[in-house]
């Protein structure tokens, strides 16, 4: 088994220096994290090398000599580069990645760009990466995909692919559907159903998935049943998997920096880390040292961090010289407008905290703006009594939980936004709101004021999570999880009728003396309308059904939800039977239709109002009245306000009819309401072969029909259109599928006829 993991960027950067290629180590919190997993798994039986990084290698390159020269260095890294040219770059990554996504994810729409040329090269680039990575997939590999780069990458690679196994995980949050559906509706359709393409979808939290997970079902009508969700190909799970840290390589490294600097000065341990050259204190007490680091990102809200500390030094005058903040920030995309802004009136407000309240003696802000290697930043975290993280909003914040990993004497104050998807499993920590500086100046008091034993006794219980639950166990689960999904599609697939199970149903139709087939119509034979009128029959398949039902061998019998006098309309010309309003009316081959039983309607005009005042609630719903029943249809409806209205309606009914002679059923996009002891498995009974060598077939996809697939004998073929948990013996994808086999019946017929 190996792993191929597929993200934009690969964790060996080339980079060209006076026209010569150069290979250097990735930074950022994929590569790293991903790297510890795979370090972790190094000699295990499940992968050891056998692992494949495919992803951009940095820099264009266009010659096929230099190009052969990239492959063969990475492939010594075990990775493997997709070449793209300078303007698909620019337009996918700097154009609708950076300029459409990100900000938009981020909740910051004004900043979103919708551009179709950067649409188009999205579509393009992950096109690209589709068939890149299709040749290189092996029968028992697992495909992981990350990040919002290649969203329309898993069902790229499920069409070439079908069986594959693919994870995929967003490590940006996914935001509510308010803010999703600023998207053009073309868009966000295709991203989503690039993402279902998945076997496994991750988020980082809880609210990013029920995010996911309602716009799934306001843009696609998918509903879910614990996340998973039935698809007609396949069954994707939507899951939550918190992205930890290399726990123990911080506290090691933590620790080699205690070692190192026996009894440092606060000060002195931030020269080390290179935060600044300080001007000494005028105090013998050391100051109390609160630290910033970020890349530079309008999401990050170090603007209004400064602003926070600023109030913190106005209201608190006792802490002035008392405190410094460390301000790193590490340069990032460039390209970006608002980026460039944000540096500048980071520059600007550091200077003017430090010209209102600094001092020959003391620099209130020590400001670096540059990249810190992995020691360095550690001997910072280390040396820092308040670590300050406050985004305006962020999908996970590893800096918040790197800090407190590289806490090894249990000190220090942690304060985090509670817009990071870390605040979720970090609720020991001083908790704000990045947009309230208020909040953030008085966090900072609490803070520096927090006695010892308070912040050992929070850390303590914050690292021992982190340590249980760190990058290893996060990768782990989702691979864990990713392949009990699996399990769970061969579990519905081994119904599938395949081409073996396929054979030795035409071959018992051919070696029957005669056969019956039950068929139902909406969702076997066609598929959904959001009119139900609108689903009239086709010539061509009308003169499939009649060309089946013409041999005296087979008899065809078409058992629906819809009225008789539709059915008699659309099927009264064929040589079949037919069966209308699930079973209340039967017309049997060449007679006239007749009640299954007595019955009686005298229940419709008590339920027909309620039935009507729900459709008036609810924008697009509508009451389709039957002889024997009443169908109350939904399907045109907005399905998020459907969800809770059908809900509330059935209960209503329940109660209502709980003294009458009526049942009530849920069915796809239907609440119906009809007469009790009426289903298909009834109505069935009466055309049931006596001779139990006859061939005897079932094709339905609702639940209406399980009740017909439970009173079949053991002999029977049963078949469920779909991929849901039946009693049926077998299933088929769809309706086409549904067609396919009826026409090898027909071609089998017809030869067992000329024999």
């Amino acid at each position: 088994m190996r792993l191929l993991i597929v993200s934009n960027r690969l964790p060996i950067v080339t980079v060209e220096e006076e026209g010569q290629l150069l290979f250097r180590e990735g930074a950022g919190g994929l590569v790293s994290g991903i790297s510890a997993y795979l370090d972790s798994l190094r000699g295990s039986s499940f992968t050891g090398p056998q692992y494949r990084w495919i992803g951009w290698p940095g820099v264009a390159v266009d010659d096929p000599a230099q190009q052969a020269l990239v492959r063969e260095t990475l492939a010594g890294f075990h990775a493997h580069p997709v070449f793209l040219s300078d303007r698909s770059m620019d337009q996918f990554y700097h154009g609708f990645c950076n300029k459409t996504i990100w900000p938009l994810f981020h909740y910051f729409p004004s900043y979103a760009v919708c551009e179709e040329s950067f649409y188009a090269h999205y579509r393009c680039v992950n096109r690209i990466f589709c068939e890149a990575v299709a040749p290189l997939v092996q029968p028992g590999d697992v495909v992981w995909i990350h990040d919002y780069h290649l969203m329309l990458l898993p069902h790229l690679l499920r069409r070439q692919r079908p069986d594959a196994t693919i994870g995929f995980f967003l490590h940006i949050p996914f935001p509510s559907f308010e803010i999703f559906r600023l998207l053009p509706k073309a868009w966000r359709a295709e991203l989503l159903e690039g993402l279902l393409g998945a076997d496994l979808i991750g988020f980082h939290t809880h609210d990013y998935t029920q995010h996911f997970l309602h716009s799934v079902l306001r843009v696609l009508g998918h509903e879910h049943n614990m996340g998973r969700i039935l698809l007609p190909n396949h069954l994707a799970k939507v899951d939550t998997f918190p992205m930890g840290v290399d726990f123990e390589k911080f506290q090691a490294a933590a620790g080699r920096v205690a070692a190192l600097v026996a009894h440092p000065s606060p000060l002195t341990r931030a020269e080390t880390a290179g935060a600044g050259d300080p001007a000494p204190a005028t105090s013998e007490a050391p100051l109390k040292m609160i630290l910033s680091v970020d890349r530079l990102d309008y999401t990050k809200g170090i603007l209004n961090r400064l602003q926070g500390y600023e109030l913190f030094l106005e209201q608190n005058p006792h802490w002035r010289k008392k405190a410094v903040l460390v301000l790193v920030v590490v340069p990032s995309r460039i390209g970006v407008d608002q980026y460039q802004e944000i540096k500048r009136q980071i520059d600007e407000l550091v200077g003017k905290i430090n010209g209102k309240f600094g001092s020959v003696g003391w620099t209130p802000v020590l400001y670096q703006y540059r990249y810190l290697p992995f020691e360095p930043l550690v001997s910072l975290y280390a040396s820092s009594h308040v670590a300050l993280v406050t985004p305006l909003r962020d999908g996970m914040n590893l800096v918040a939980k790197e800090y407190l990993a590289s806490r090894t004497d249990g000190t220090g104050v942690l304060i985090v936004s509670e817009m990071t998807g870390a605040s979720k499993e970090l609720a020991e920590a001083i908790s704000v709101n990045p947009n309230s500086v208020a909040e953030i100046a008085a966090a900072l008091e609490m803070a520096l004021e927090m006695p010892e034993p308070e912040q050992i006794r929070r850390n303590e219980i914050m690292q021992d999570r982190l340590r249980r639950y760190d990058v290893i166990r996060w990768a782990d689960d989702f691979l864990c999880q990713l392949g009990e999904v699996k399990a769970e599609q061969e579990r519905l697939q081994a119904r599938l009728l395949d081409p073996v199970a396929r054979r030795k149903l035409l071959q018992q139709l051919g070696q029957a003396g005669h056969g019956t087939i039950f068929l139902d119509y909406d969702g076997t034979l066609v598929s959904f309308a959001d009119n139900p009128k609108d689903v009239r029959p086709t010539q061509d398949l009308l003169a499939l059904l009649q060309t089946l039902s013409q041999g005296p061998s087979l008899d065809v019998i078409l058992i629906s939800g819809r009225d008789k006098d539709t059915m008699d309309d659309w099927f009264g010309g064929l040589d079949v039977a037919l069966v209308a309003e699930h079973g209340a009316w039967i017309k049997p081959r060449n007679r006239t239709w007749r009640q299954a039983r007595p019955l009686g309607n005298d229940w419709k005009p008590d339920l027909l109002p309620i039935l009507q005042t729900y459709a008036d609630r609810l924008g697009g719903a509508f009451v389709e009245e039957k002889q024997y029943s009443v169908a109350w249809h939904y399907r045109r409806a907005d399905p998020e306000l459907a969800s809770a209205c059908v809900k509330e309606l059935v209960d209503d009914l329940v109660s209502f009819t709980a003294n009458i002679d009526v049942q009530v059923q849920q069915g796809h996009k239907v609440v119906e309401v009809r007469c009790g002891g009426i289903n298909k498995g009834a109505a069935a009974m009466s055309f049931l072969p006596k001779d139990t060598a006859d061939f005897l077939l079932a094709i339905g996809d609702d639940w209406t029909d399980e009740d017909l697939f439970r009173i079949l004998p053991g002999s029977a073929c049963s078949i469920r259109v779909g991929n849901r948990h039946s009693c049926a013996k077998f299933s088929l994808p769809s309706h086409r599928e549904v067609l396919d086999l009826l026409r090898e019946i027909r071609v089998a017929q017809s030869q067992a006829c000329v024999r």
